[in-house]
């Protein structure tokens, strides 16, 4: 009975095992993949010797290509049998709507354009592996479609800017800046319990315009997707604040005359306009409740995750 159990076992590992050369084709690109990060970070970190043609850095790549080769042939099967795995998780992340192929390409495209940005590209690497904090709950509490959050929304955009009929282009953004100064004028910043991490729906903060960073955050994500803004959560160390997408370079020169020149004049006289460029070459205006016009002064610099509400 034992050595009938053991069979099995090896018929089932010879089923699933890659013929050769498709293995070291495999475990080639998975090595590539791996490579490209990990050298940006030893480039960033690691004194140029100022070789002719950047020699060093050519010997510096090949040294990691081959260790990292070396590395993975020595847990093949182990490897392999992970990538089989990872993949048959991001079918059904496709097939039902969750993390899939294509959030896979995004992901590892953003990380590769933020690294060869950034003097610190292992501070990317980090971020990415830390989770956004209770991801479900804030999700589930932007209650953008709760009626109560968007008669708010829509009662903001009739008491503020409404009478820039011109500017007919970026009417969306303008009535989500309408809501930004309705919110932020009115918020009163309170705690959470202590020892507790408390989050709010939006509907309940709506009622007291009362809270912390979480939920004022969450409040202004569900007041302007409501409206057809899009927005995001940022999450720094220890702070959470909302952006709006403003869009195209083109698209920020036309919002930043806006903001100075008609919408928030007194709060933006010699002020600078605060924004995040992403992935995509797509510009974020700072919304955060300390901010006294879009684009207000950032409370942290550095970004450990994002959560986008498209």
């Amino acid at each position: 009975m034992i050595q009938k159990a053991k069979l099995t076992y090896e018929q089932l590992i010879a089923k699933f095992q890659v013929k050769k050369p498709w293995d070291m084709i495999i475990i080639f690109v998975l090595n590539v993949l791996l490579a490209i990060p990990i050298f940006l970070i030893a480039h960033q970190n690691f004194i140029d010797l100022e070789w002719t043609l950047h020699l060093d850095r050519i010997i510096l790549f090949i040294t990691i290509i081959v260790l990292i080769q070396l590395a993975l042939r020595a847990m093949r099967r182990v490897t392999l049998i992970s990538i089989f795995l990872y993949l048959i998780i991001l079918f059904i992340g496709t097939v039902f709507g969750g993390y899939g192929f294509k959030s896979v390409f995004e992901d590892y495209r953003y990380m590769l354009y933020s690294m060869s940005e950034d003097p610190n590209p292992q501070d990317i690497i980090i971020s990415k592996l830390l989770p956004f904090p209770n991801k479900s709950k804030v999700i589930d509490a932007i209650q953008y479609d709760n009626p109560k959050v968007r008669s708010f929304a829509l009662m903001a955009t009739t008491k503020k800017f409404n009478d820039l009929k011109e500017y007919g282009d970026y009417r969306t953004i303008i009535q989500c800046f309408a809501v930004f100064k309705e919110i932020n004028s009115r918020w009163n910043y309170v705690s959470d319990p202590k020892g507790k991490d408390y989050i709010a729906t939006a509907s309940e903060s709506l009622r007291y315009l009362s809270g912390d960073c979480d939920d004022h955050s969450i409040l202004m994500a569900a007041c302007i997707k409501s409206i057809g803004g899009i927005p995001r959560l940022i999450h720094t160390d220890g702070h959470i604040y909302p952006e709006i997408l403003i869009g195209s370079r083109k698209d920020f020169e036309a919002i930043n005359y806006l903001i100075k020149k008609e919408l928030f004049v007194e709060e933006s006289k010699g002020q600078t306009i605060h924004y995040h460029i992403d992935e995509r070459n797509q510009i974020w205006l700072n919304l955060d409740y300390t901010a006294h016009y879009p684009g207000g002064p950032f409370m942290h610099e550095v970004i450990l995750g994002s959560l986008t509400l498209d």
